[in-house]
Order: C-alpha cells, then structure tokens, then sequence
C-alpha cells in the first residue's frame, strides 16, 4: 500500500518568490539590459519552458522570437531541416542525439525539474495509489516526450497490478505539458503527470502533489546554439545567461532548480 503523501510544499515558496521577483522589477531598480546586438534570437523550446523563457527575454530585452512544444517534435524539425538559433529541451537525451548527428553545438545542462502529479484544487486525490480507482480518468505524455517518458519511468517502478491499473485509467496522451494542463482545466481528466513548474504556472488552480522520493526521476534541461543558426553569437548569449543572470533568476523564479554540480 502506497503512503499518502501531502502537496508539494515547494509551492507555497515558489510563489513568494514569483512575488519578489515582480515586486522587485516594479519599484524603479534598473535592470542590466544585454539587448541583441546580432538582432533577433530564434528560440526552439519545450513547453513548460514558456512562462521562464518569456520572462527571460523579457527582462533582458532580448528580440527573441520563441517557439514552445514537446522536446522530441522540435528535435524531429531540426532533423527536417528547420534551423532555430537555440533548442532547449526537458531531457539531455535528445540535445545529446542531436548532437551526435552533427545538429547541434555540444549542449549545455541548465536546470533541473520536478515531476509532480497535478489536480484540481478541489481534488479527493492525496497520492499515485489513488490513480488506480476506477472513476479516476489521467492524462500523460505521449511515448517519446519527455514529461511522458517520465512518468512511464515512475509507473514502471510500481507494483505491476498498480502500474497496470493506472494505466489503464489514462484517457489522454497529449504530445506535450501544455496540452495534459488543458485537459485538467478543462476537467476533462482528473490528474495528470507534469514538472511542478507547470503546476506553480497555474497560480493555485492546479495543486501539485509529491511522488514518493524513491519514484522521482531525475529531470534536467539541456540547450544547445543549432548548427548552422543565422545568430549563433546572439544564440550564445541567450544559452549563456540561462546559466547565470537574467535566464537563470526567470528559471528560479518560475520554479526550476539549478544544473546538476559535476
């Protein structure tokens, strides 16, 4: 029998800070501005990286041009030929093969994430076993995205029956984390597996609640400058500062954990 587990109390932090950061930016401090001086960034990145790498762009006044999907669709049109300045991604893996394939510039981890299962505020729901009701319906990512990936790794260290029972409970497989929040604010699903940045991005609609620590996967982001970009410098900076300055205080800000140490 599975503990019941409380809500992530990561949540109540994050907010406080997302205050912060906008009270901070709203009482007349000036931001450093890096500006584009190579013009317009082209940016390819995974969805839960929107509110993030908007706010990014937006304080360092960066013209970015940004595009957000599931990781494995963007890196399918680098293969086809579509050419960003930048792809980030919700794994390592795929900036990785991309990279091998010649692709892409040597990637760069720059954040760390944190799989959560989300439900309405108002949900009879405290923990994974409680997925394995009948009247339960669960939205993941499809095979081959990452936030689906992830939870395929967490349910596959279940006990079969629960792991079957579970699974046979999902009612959609949406190709990335913006389209498993549609379905639960459209109370079309009652949980769903997403990174508790997507559950922080739904100021209090959404509730996240923990998965038990010997389940959680370990969720990292990679960036990479795409060969052949038309603005590699301007593509380099922006990879750059997600590691230190404005890209790096807009990830924490939005919930994101720093890179792995080593």
């Amino acid at each position: 029998m599975l503990r019941r587990v409380r809500r992530h109390p990561r949540l109540v932090l994050l907010s406080l800070l997302l205050v912060v950061v906008v009270a901070g930016g709203c009482g007349g401090g000036e931001l450093e501005r890096v500006g584009s001086p190579d013009g317009e960034v082209i940016v390819s990145a995974a969805s839960s990286l929107q509110p993030a790498f908007t706010a990014y762009a937006d304080a360092a006044g960066i013209d970015a041009k940004q595009s957000f999907a599931g990781s494995d669709t963007l890196g399918a049109q680098i293969r086809q030929g579509v050419t960003p300045d930048v792809y980030a991604a919700a794994n390592t893996s795929l900036p990785d093969a991309l990279y091998e394939e010649e692709f892409v510039e040597r990637p760069v981890v720059f954040a760390t994430n944190t799989l959560v299962l989300a439900v309405p505020a108002d949900a009879d729901i405290d923990s994974i076993g409680d997925l394995t009701s009948d009247d339960i319906a669960l939205a993941i990512g499809q095979e081959g995205v990452p936030v689906g990936d992830y939870a395929r790794e967490v349910l596959g260290g279940l006990p079969p029956d629960q792991s079957d029972a579970i699974l046979a409970n999902v009612g959609s497989e949406e190709p990335d984390v913006a389209g498993i929040i549609g379905k639960l604010s459209q109370g079309a699903v009652d949980a769903g597996f997403v990174y508790v940045t997507d559950v922080v991005a739904t100021d209090g609609a959404l509730e996240a609640i923990d998965l038990p620590s010997d389940l959680e996967p370990d969720v990292a982001y990679a960036a990479a400058v795409v060969n052949g970009a038309e603005n590699p410098a301007g593509a380099d900076r922006f990879v750059q500062g997600l590691l230190e300055g404005e890209g790096a205080d807009a990830l924490e800000a939005a919930g994101f954990g720093p890179p792995p140490r080593g």
